[in-house]
């Protein structure tokens, strides 16, 4: 059978279990909608987190950025781990025990000000459509690939199906759906991982086949006899250096740059709001906390695997393409050619495909390869000849991987409108069923605006990403890190250091994304070597400093959000503020 035969039945039989799901658990009450009335088993929660964690960024993008960067690429490993961590650590117990179901609700209520909540409403909602991007342009490159569509027509179709199980189950509906997801994706992944571990080195886990010896079945699949029983890593060096690369153990960045991403994406991990309000699912406070360490553990089956995909596709890739004649060039670069995600330029007119370090663009460069980083994961088990089903399993797990963070991130987007803005600012005499009707309302609309992202997108996935993340480092991190560890801090420093924090890391990034020639991108230009990528740490630290500088010069908050302050961080306190401060739905504080 077909590839195409097999994804679309692979594809569909997912989407058909998507809906179902969706219909069994429609959110009949916002309780419903906003936090699945907090009836969610922690192990549950725990993998619909993983799914809503391990994004197209982790699943397709991730491996495809280590494989191109080497060394460099561990950033993106080590950060969002590390991030997880913290989250787990210094977040997520307290914030479930404040009982606020989103991060501008407890923003509101610590910094006693609906103006705090307004712009943190504002940057959830901007940290959100920039993270959503990425995952819509995800599924566009996987439909634009497998399933003959161009990608425009794939956004359309992915955006449909995140339309109908996010506003028809709200949160109830996508963690059930988020579970299901998780299941395919984790399978979906680790399957070809094995296969291929099996295939170049004999052994059948991909995290010690990445350290392992390649075998002669392995010589045979690169098509080197000479590669036998020499290490995996040790050969992907000696063909970084033949080609002019830096080691694939090595690396290129600079070292300050390298601490700055990586601390931008574990403290932006730690300040996605998508991630935050899957902890108020659960019952009891010491649930989001087991959820946390459950949620670790399927996070981490992805990404230790994830090193060994890029480093076998690495491998792969260049031993198929550099120095043969376009003729003979394997089946499935031809197919990615035609997505235009694979490009080949006969420069010097010989026929023979050349691939070494230099600018494509550039006629005088050696290089005569352009392809996507995205593309990595996807075509991995084609370039490794497995079979046609498993190809498709990779495709289905991909849709699963950017679909449910994408839906997790449009629930944020409309609670943060229904709730936090319309409920508890605008129209707080609001009732329970036009919050319902405007929150999925919002969903719609946010859906909408998630599709043009995907079909114009701001750059290749994993960079979106670490983009949303920098944002989210430089405006919540600090502001809930402070709001939960710093009785001391008050409205004026909060909103102050996350204007300064997001200003500064938002306009960093434009300047040299947006503003200038991909050429002026460069570390040259950088502010002390920091790329865009890293700049959200220096907004972090931006933040702290004007959060604690104001709060010194202004007045202290009042004695009962002190107390509020210093009840979140002691067992069997209560965290309520009285009651005229409370509006709209709000989290039981269970222990």
């Amino acid at each position: 059978m077909s590839v195409l035969a097999w994804t679309w039945i692979i594809v569909g039989a997912s989407f058909a279990l998507y809906i179902g799901i969706a219909f069994w658990a429609q959110a009949r009450s916002t309780a419903d909608f906003y936090a699945a009335e907090q009836s969610i088993h922690p192990i549950l929660n725990g993998m619909a987190t993983g799914s809503d964690w391990l994004s197209a960024a982790s699943f397709i993008s991730m491996a495809g950025m280590i494989s191109f960067m080497g060394r460099d690429g561990s950033i993106y490993l080590m950060g969002w781990t590390g991030g997880y961590v913290l989250l787990a650590l210094l977040l997520a117990p307290y914030l479930r025990k404040a009982g606020k179901f989103t991060v501008p609700q407890f923003i509101g209520d610590r910094y006693y000000s609906q103006g705090a909540r307004v712009i943190s409403l504002l940057c959830a909602i901007f940290i959100s459509f920039t993270y959503v991007a990425g995952q819509m342009r995800g599924v566009g490159i996987v439909f634009a690939r497998f399933l003959e569509l161009d990608i425009n027509t794939g956004v359309v179709v992915g955006m449909s199906l995140i339309f109908t199980y996010s506003t028809l189950g709200g949160m109830k509906g996508i963690t059930y759906t988020q579970v299901a997801q998780y299941c395919v994706l984790i399978v979906a992944y680790l399957i070809p991982a094995i296969f291929i571990s099996l295939q170049l080195t004999g052994n059948p886990l991909p995290q010690f086949g990445y350290g392992s010896s390649i075998s002669a079945g392995g010589a045979q699949a690169l098509g080197d006899a000479s590669v036998q029983g020499r290490y995996l890593l040790d050969v992907l060096d000696g063909l970084h250096r033949e080609l002019g690369f830096a080691a694939y153990a090595g690396g290129n960045r600079p070292k300050i740059d390298v601490l700055f991403i990586t601390f931008a994406l574990m403290a932006g991990t730690a300040g996605l709001p998508h991630i935050i309000i899957r902890f108020f699912t659960v019952p009891k406070i010491r649930d989001a906390r087991s959820s946390a360490g459950y949620a670790l553990i399927c996070i981490a089956i992805l990404y230790t695997t994830a090193p060994a995909v890029a480093a076998f596709a690495r491998a792969s890739f260049i031993k198929t393409l550099h120095n043969v004649e376009y003729a003979n060039a394997p089946a499935w670069f031809k197919n990615w050619e035609k997505t235009r995600l694979v490009v080949w330029q006969d420069k010097n007119g010989d026929g023979i495909i050349q691939y070494a370090k230099g600018d494509f663009a550039s006629a005088t460069s050696a290089n005569e390869l352009k392809i996507d980083n995205d593309i990595i994961v996807l075509a991995s088990p084609e370039i490794a000849r497995l079979p046609n089903w498993v190809v498709a399993l990779v495709v289905t797990g991909g849709l699963a991987a950017a679909l449910s963070t994408a839906a997790g991130l449009l629930l944020v987007i409309a609670a943060a409108v229904s709730h936090d803005l319309l409920k508890c600012f605008l129209t707080p005499n609001m009732t329970e069923r036009q919050e319902l009707l405007t929150a999925r309302l919002a969903a719609g609309v946010a859906v909408c605006i998630a599709g043009l992202f995907g079909i114009y997108p701001p750059g290749f996935v994993a960079q979106v990403v670490a983009f949303a993340f920098g944002l989210a480092a430089a405006s919540f991190f600090p502001a809930i890190i402070m709001g939960v560890f710093n009785k001391k801090t008050n409205v004026y420093g909060a909103m102050s250091g996350m204007i300064v924090g997001i200003g500064v890391t938002a306009g960093y990034i434009v300047w040299f994304e947006f503003l200038n020639p991909p050429a002026y991108n460069v570390a040259a230009n950088w502010w002390f070597g920091i790329s865009p990528e890293g700049i959200g740490t220096v907004g972090a630290l931006l933040n702290f400093v004007c959060a604690w500088v104001v709060s010194s010069l202004t007045k202290e908050p009042p004695q009962e959000v002190q107390a509020l302050v210093e009840s979140l961080r002691y067992p069997g306190k209560s965290s309520k503020r009285p009651a005229p401060q409370q509006q709209g739905w709000t989290a039981t504080t269970g222990e």
